[in-house]
């Protein structure tokens, strides 16, 4: 018996990449040229694709094509469908699979992107994962210059968001950690630090500024560091071998927290949480991003998520 179709047979090819392509730019003329077709012709392929799927795709906003709630859900299936087509295609003409590049901040370095790249090799064995890692604003401009398809970490400020977009995957808040048995504690967290060598994250990464503001809050705005850092190899280092206190994301020292290696002092401050996630060029296209984008989605409740104070 044959399976009942739910999608209009209509639908095309030219269909889906059409709309992908206006999704990614937010509107119908620079696709329209980089088609090579004018953009009325463009406007009637997204018009037929609306009708075919009984809804609209896209909001009008000013100058911009957002999408709506059924664009987004949409958006992600196609894009996972048309990579699937394309992974066919290029099995059948071997040294076509290509690779898809990540920058990988320390918050995600650990644990996330990690799970994700494994569950992501059994599904597109055929696709290399080149991974770069380092600093934000390193990462941001390699992701602005084509140097990387995507960034795992956390929200970049409002001031670098223009041309790209955010995926929110989950929350994770920052912590101050110390060894196991340390000496202060069972001390406020204030004498704690004025009392302890002092690692802070430096002053270009994101987490910084929270920090910043805490130590404002409880009166240590003179407080200076002996080392900054946001690398789990030299801060796990420094604070197993001494009595130093460490500001870092929980991501990079969940395994440590888990073990036993670190414990948390608790800072009772709920803004030191921010949103973790993916960003990339809103036109952004490379072979399995659909792929490890949908990975994500479907790991990150599983990571560590932010805990109030």
């Amino acid at each position: 018996m044959d399976k009942p179709t739910v999608m209009h047979p209509g639908v095309k090819l030219r269909h889906i990449r059409a709309f992908l392509e206006i999704a990614a730019e937010g509107g119908l003329s620079s696709v329209a040229r980089a088609q090579g077709i004018s953009q009325p012709a463009l406007s009637r392929t997204l018009a037929e694709l609306e009708d075919l799927l009984g809804q609209p795709l896209f909001l009008r906003q000013k100058r911009r094509l957002v999408l709506t709630e059924g664009g987004r859900l949409f958006r992600r299936h196609a894009a996972l469908a048309l990579e699937s087509l394309e992974a066919g295609a290029a099995a059948l003409r071997p040294g076509t699979s290509g690779s898809l590049r990540i920058g990988v901040l320390p918050t995600a370095a650990t644990r996330m992107v990690p799970a994700v790249m494994l569950r992501f090799r059994e599904m597109r064995p055929e696709i290399l994962l080149r991974v770069e890692t380092g600093p934000h604003h390193h990462l941001i401009r390699l992701l602005r210059d084509g140097g990387i398809d995507l960034m795992v970490g956390r929200l970049p400020d409002v001031s670098e968001m223009p041309g790209l977009s955010f995926e929110h995957l989950y929350e994770e808040d920052v912590l101050l950690v110390g060894r196991r048995d340390h000496p202060m504690e069972a001390r406020t967290v204030t004498e704690a630090l004025k009392a302890s060598v002092l690692i802070l994250p430096p002053e270009t990464a994101l987490i910084r500024r929270p920090v910043n503001d805490y130590l404002a809050s409880l009166g240590l705005v003179g407080i200076q560091p002996a080392v900054e850092t946001v690398s789990l190899a030299v801060g796990r280092g420094i604070c197993l071998a001494s009595d130093a206190l460490w500001f870092i994301s929980r991501g990079v020292v969940a395994e440590e927290l888990e073990r036993g290696m670190l414990i948390e002092f608790q800072l009772g401050a709920r803004f030191m949480s921010g949103a973790v996630g993916i960003t990339r060029r809103q036109s952004a296209s490379a072979p399995g991003l659909a792929a490890f984008e949908e990975i994500a989605r479907q790991l990150a409740p599983g990571m560590p998520e932010a805990k109030a104070g």
